[in-house]
């Protein structure tokens, strides 16, 4: 045995005998602990690394969910009508393009679709009801041309009006005062400006479309002057609609070189699918808006025999059966004029800040046209015989009638005299003009089901006259 000894000069030192295998167990004790201390600091634990990672864990199949049911719910095309050949398809088309699935709205705490059209197969045997015996007081309607002696004998002519700077012209005539006064009232004979005043007033159409719009019963039309909006093909209808109704799209020559170089082209019987190109030369304003106010406004006049017309904004694609939507908004109410509600507003004067403040007119125009209103006794009421006073007009049914026709003229009127914003004539219009009684005002919900709105593409270049 060994002895080990501590010595110091201390009376209390100690003596510690430690064994040879004592010590050597010590030893391995020792190093077996710092053996088992570097294996548990050397490789961490899994639940350590659960601990550690489990925010990305969890994010990383969250994130392949999303992608999954993103992937599902993306918007799928709905099978319509094959244009012929000669149609190209619309490039990068919205997203909205050719849906069918109808707008719905609660109605007492059921959901029920906004336009109530006939079953498909109710829709393939509709028939266009023959005309009864009208009770309007307005029998005829005449329209003022330069010939007419009773113009003639005007206090103005075209020349003077044209160099006081209005936008009367050739084609409107020169509307004074007194003969807007005197189209107003009520007569079994009605007289009124209504376009088309000269030979010279411009809006050609050729000797071939003309003889093709006489052949129209029902109209659905549309126009892109200045190279506008692209044409949306319509979809939703019945092959007893595509029989008995024309649609004519307007175009000038602008538009049509346009959709030329992107690949539209019309083809060699005047169609891109469905639609009928009319293309109209030598347009009477410089104001795209305001040419296309014609076939707006004034489908009687380019459609001389039709008993019906639906006009559809160039912003959008009329998507229902256009005999379907006759029969829902005019003949089942028995009405003659459909026109959607406005969304927004109902008072004209709201809506001539509203135009303002979106610089759609210059305060100055606008105010020229309320000062009128005003003298004129237009009431700030927000609706008229029950009926709201403000309509937006993207989409308007009608029958072709002495009285919807003479509105029409009316309406054409105020927005040639006045601004190009028909929302604010039509109150005054509507209000003056006591010889619309059968209007059917929809809710905005049914304007939404008639079409897919796109917006508008892009702007339409004025003309320099």
């Amino acid at each position: 045995m060994s002895t080990s000894m501590y010595n110091n000069s201390h009376s209390s030192s100690v003596s510690i005998p430690v064994s040879d295998e004592e010590f050597d167990d010590m030893t391995n004790k020792l190093r077996a602990r710092a053996r088992r201390k570097r294996k548990k600091h050397g490789a961490p634990s899994l639940r350590r690394q659960v601990r550690r990672w489990w925010a990305l864990l969890l994010f990383i199949p969250a994130a392949a969910l999303l992608i999954y049911e993103a992937f599902k719910l993306r918007p799928s095309r709905v099978a319509v009508h094959n244009p012929p050949s000669n149609s190209v398809s619309v490039h990068n088309p919205p997203s909205n393009l050719n849906r069918l699935d109808p707008v719905t709205h609660m109605e007492h705490g059921v959901r029920q679709p906004c336009l109530k059209l006939l079953l498909p197969e109710e829709l393939q045997r509709l028939e266009i009801p023959l005309d009864e015996a009208s009770q309007n007081p307005i029998r005829k309607l005449v329209y003022l041309t330069e010939s007419d002696e009773a113009y003639a004998k005007g206090n103005f002519s075209i020349s003077q009006q044209l160099s006081s700077g209005t936008r009367f012209n050739l084609f409107t005539g020169l509307q004074t005062f007194q003969q807007r006064d005197q189209s107003f009232k009520m007569s079994e004979t009605a007289t009124a400006h209504c376009g088309f005043y000269s030979e010279k007033g411009g809006f050609k159409i050729s000797e071939e479309d003309k003889a093709f719009l006489q052949t129209c019963k029902v109209a659905v039309s549309t126009c892109a002057f200045g190279g506008g909006d692209n044409l949306y093909q319509p979809i939703g209808m019945t092959h007893i609609s595509l029989q008995k109704v024309c649609y004519v799209a307007f175009w000038d020559e602008i538009t049509l070189a346009a959709q030329e170089k992107e690949g539209h082209g019309v083809g060699d019987n005047h169609y891109i699918g469905n639609w009928r190109v009319v293309v109209v030369k030598d347009l009477p304003f410089s104001d795209q808006r305001l040419n296309g106010k014609i076939p707006k406004m004034l489908p009687h006049r380019l459609f001389p025999n039709a008993r019906y017309s639906i006009w559809v904004d160039s912003k959008s694609q009329f998507r229902r059966d256009p005999l379907g939507v006759l029969e829902a908004l005019l003949w089942r109410s028995n009405s003659e004029f459909g026109i959607s509600e406005h969304g927004a507003r109902s008072s004209v004067y709201d809506e001539a800040k509203a135009v303002v403040k979106k610089n759609k007119a210059t305060p100055e125009e606008v105010e020229v046209q309320l000062t009128q209103y005003r003298q004129d006794g237009l009431p700030e009421d927000k609706r008229f015989e029950g009926k709201k006073a403000l309509a937006e007009a993207s989409i308007i049914v009608r029958k072709h009638t002495p009285s919807t026709n003479l509105f029409m003229c009316l309406w054409f009127n105020e927005v040639v005299r006045f601004t190009s914003r028909d929302q604010l004539s039509f109150p005054y219009v509507l209000w003056r003009f006591k010889g619309l009684k059968h209007i059917n005002m929809f809710p905005v919900c049914t304007r939404k089901d008639l079409v897919n709105s796109m917006g508008h593409l892009r702007k339409a270049k004025p003309l320099m006259h």
